[in-house]
């Protein structure tokens, strides 16, 4: 037995500083004090510049609710604490206030504490006494005034945008009709779908995991899972500019909340619980996860043969497109990140992350349109970025496997049948194999192919069996490469791709104390990279998803799923000796007879119900009290 310290290679072992631990309820107990000082001897001040006071959290003068973010410290010698006010109502985060107070909370010893200073105004005041002589001469402007109503900001039916012809009529449902296609061993968490099968667990900090995937009974990826959740702000105002956010601090997983059938997930899905220990006392969160099999909206592969004919065909194939997909929402603080796996009847795996929730909103102030657009009367949209780290623990077959790089390179050469042309330019295919460990990104116009391959294993015509990286929407990375937030403690962010050598005491991207140590980290990804040779080894692909947050007044109430994703598809590439839809049975060949000219097809025994009786219940009323905790 030793200490649990070996997965963090920071230098400091387990050991987290004092002044980056998370900010709990002590912690803020002991700011408490400092604070109400500074705000009672300015309240004249407050109630008129931004229309409330603050005389402590349990005193019912009180009118503005204090939050803070991440990080609270640079490398754990020093501690600060940025508090901004809001109103305390359910549009907080869109109606932010021009108020903000920096103080210093070095240490145990909250008598040492001090302000560091007051901002309001685009202005810094180092003192009490400072702000309140800028506000005797008038020097402290209310350009504009936020509302506290939140009426606006609620996720509810809008009568005042007008009424959409037939929309009252019940929207189309995804309907798994023959009966479900899969099947669940809930004591193991093991799932097969249609020659898929993989085990999955939960993690507090990192939410769903997957382990040992295999399609067909071939290995494809023995563990599949999210390592952070990073949001880094701009902005001109101590809390846009300084603020981090890194979801495995506030324990992600813990945040899976009830899905609502029939609107998070289809009608008939099948839902999961999740528990995770809070004290001493296990929570239960009811109906996290869903699982189910979706119509793709699509064929997986269809083909026409033109003839001279009534029906203009000879033969016409095509071959329904279906996936299971294992779904959950995180919301944590302001933001509802929804998690897909996708398993695909051809033997591909598409995760896909999407955004809602309310934007983190800074106060309007009209020469900062350089940071985001006005949203509301008194708000504007924070430009920010959102990054989803995945990790990817690639065993092609068996754990020997390689990253090929097939290249898209331009050449000039002639060829004897076009002798006319002589030399005239052509792509052609240029191959490599990543060497050793390393960051990289994608490259420009998509013109390289990325493959995990398994060098010692061939199809029956030669080639290595692999597996594809295909990008979907919006492959990222952070924006910001040397910023003093997040300067050593998040590298993961910073590039498309990364490719590792499997080690057990490497299992994290990150800590979930590393956003309050940015220049310290306790965990530190760029160590993962020591030269190590990644040709026929146990490898490991680290990849991002994400967004570039460019704020609109469309994000208002809350961001849209359907525009705010990410996505990237794990592909076989030669892993067979042919596309696996043959083996498929949902699908209609037609033929036209040659000699009567009708119309003959083969459904291969999947016939359609001739009827289908679908019975509702109202989702809501079935909705579960989650269990244990406070």
């Amino acid at each position: 037995v030793k200490k649990l310290d070996y997965i963090f290679n920071g230098g400091s072992g387990g050991n987290i500083p004092f002044n980056s631990r998370y900010f709990d309820a002590a912690r803020e107990a002991a700011t408490e004090p400092l604070l109400i000082s500074v705000m009672r001897n300015i309240s004249d001040i407050t109630s008129e510049l931004i229309g409330g006071v603050y005389h402590g959290l349990g005193d019912n003068r009180t009118t503005l609710l204090p939050t803070s973010g991440t990080p609270m410290s640079y490398d754990g010698t020093q501690a600060f604490r940025t508090v901004m006010f809001r109103y305390p109502n359910a549009a907080a985060y869109l109606t932010p206030l021009d108020f903000f107070v920096m103080l210093d909370i070095n240490g145990t010893d909250a008598s040492r504490y001090r302000l560091r200073g007051i901002v309001t105004n685009e202005r810094f005041f180092p003192t009490t006494a400072a702000i309140r002589a800028a506000w005797v001469e008038g020097g402290l402007k209310k350009q504009f005034k936020q509302t506290r109503n939140p009426d606006w900001a609620l996720l509810d039916y809008k009568c005042e945008l007008g009424v959409r012809d037939l929309e009252h009529r019940l929207a189309p449902q995804s309907l798994e009709i023959g009966g479900k296609r899969y099947k669940i061993d809930g004591e193991e968490k093991y799932i097969e779908y249609m020659g898929w099968s993989f085990y999955t667990s939960y993690s507090r900090t990192l939410g769903l995991m997957y382990y040992d995937i295999r399609f067909k009974g071939d290995s494809v990826i023995y563990e599949l899972s999210l390592q952070e959740a990073t949001a880094q702000y701009a902005g001109f105002t101590p809390s846009a500019a300084g603020t981090v956010y890194q979801d495995t601090h506030y324990s992600l997983g813990t945040n899976l909340g009830t899905l609502v059938k029939g609107y998070d997930c289809p009608f008939g899905s099948t839902f999961w619980n999740v528990t995770h220990h809070e004290g001493n006392s296990s929570v239960v969160n009811t109906d996290a996860i869903c699982i189910f099999e979706a119509d793709a909206g699509y064929p997986i592969s269809r083909h026409r043969f033109e003839a001279e004919n009534k029906y203009g065909f000879s033969y016409l194939g095509t071959v329904k497109a279906s996936a299971l997909t294992m779904r959950s929402i995180a919301t944590v603080g302001n933001y509802d990140y929804m998690f897909d796996y996708s398993f695909h009847v051809d033997g591909s795996l598409e995760v896909v992350v999407r955004a809602s929730g309310f934007i983190q909103a800074s106060f309007y102030h009209p020469d900062q349109k350089r940071f985001g657009p006005r949203v509301q009367e008194a708000t504007m949209g924070s430009l920010h970025d959102h990054i989803l780290t995945y990790k990817a623990d690639f065993d092609i077959v068996d754990t020997k496997n390689s990253l090929e790089v097939s290249r898209l390179v331009l050449v000039n050469q002639t060829q004897p049948w076009y002798p006319e042309l002589g030399f005239f330019e052509q792509m052609q295919l240029q191959k490599s194999t990543m060497k050793g460990e390393q960051q990289f990104n994608w490259q420009p116009n998509q013109a390289a192919m990325y493959c995990v391959v398994n060098p010692g294993a061939n199809n029956s015509w030669g080639e290595k069996r692999g597996y594809r990286i295909i990008p979907g929407r919006s492959n990222i990375h952070l924006t910001s490469l040397d910023s003093p937030w997040t300067k050593h403690q998040s590298p993961f962010a910073k590039s498309h791709l990364a490719l590792s050598r499997q080690h057990d005491n490497e299992p994290y991207a990150n800590s979930h104390s590393n956003v309050n140590l940015p220049l310290k980290p306790q965990q530190d990804f760029l160590k993962f990279f020591d030269g190590e040779v990644v040709e026929n080894e146990d490898i490991v692909l680290w990849f991002n998803l994400g967004m570039h947050h460019f704020t609109r007044s469309e994000d208002v109430p809350v961001t849209l799923y359907n525009e705010a994703v990410s996505s990237i598809v794990f592909a076989p590439q030669n892993f067979h000796d042919r596309a696996q839809d043959g083996d498929l049975r949902n699908r209609r060949w037609v033929s036209v007879d040659r000699t009567s000219g009708e119309l003959r097809f083969d459904s291969y025994g999947v016939e359609l119900p001739s009827q289908c009786r679908v019975e509702f219940s109202e989702p809501v009323l079935g909705i579960k009290k989650n269990e244990g905790g406070a």
